[in-house]
């Protein structure tokens, strides 16, 4: 890589780090995960950087890799080391309620996002998260169009239904204070 590109990926990361790191967070469910994704695809990037055709459009190539990256890291890390629960963590409840409650609300919803597979939490993040367009979506993840709109269709039926099994946030009923034991 000459001066002149690396001057161009170095722009290119001060500008765009911050949302492909949300990304990376919200594929992950973890920041720290999340930042060593990033790393990971920008390093790929930055091998490639010279080679990239489109100069107007790197952040596809970004995302792409990041998407790959995670699929790859799930793929070495899913053997085994991880266990499956069917119980959430106890809700907090009393005092600051609504502040746990939207607290629980995100966790239902990291926890639900984290259960679906990489494919349709991908599109999901993609598409509801980034506000991509289904054919942006298709040219990240190198599928279809009509692949983006049955994963994101499985992937809303999936999240609905185990939304929908974590009921209402415990807190809001002992909001006043009653039914709080010390």
């Amino acid at each position: 890589m000459n001066a002149d590109e690396e001057r161009q990926f170095r722009e290119f990361v001060a500008a765009r780090s911050r949302s492909l790191l949300h990304t990376a967070y919200l594929l992950t469910g973890d920041w720290e995960q999340g930042r060593d994704l990033l790393q990971t695809a920008l390093a790929s990037t930055a091998r490639r950087w010279s080679k990239l055709r489109d100069r107007e459009q790197p952040e596809i190539y970004v995302r792409r890799a990041l998407y790959h990256a995670q699929v790859d890291r799930f793929r070495l890390l899913s053997w085994g080391r991880e266990t499956v629960t069917d119980t959430l963590p106890d809700r907090p409840s009393g005092q600051g309620a609504d502040w746990a409650d939207t607290v629980v609300q995100r966790q239902d919803i990291m926890a639900a996002l984290r259960r679906l597979p990489k494919r349709q939490r991908a599109v999901i993040v993609l598409r509801y998260f980034e506000d991509r367009p289904d054919g942006e979506i298709a040219a990240i993840l190198g599928v279809a169009q009509g692949t983006v709109r049955s994963q994101t269709h499985k992937a809303l039926t999936s999240l609905r239904t185990t939304l929908a099994e974590a009921g209402p946030p415990a807190s809001s009923s002992t909001a006043s204070g009653r039914g709080v034991t010390a």
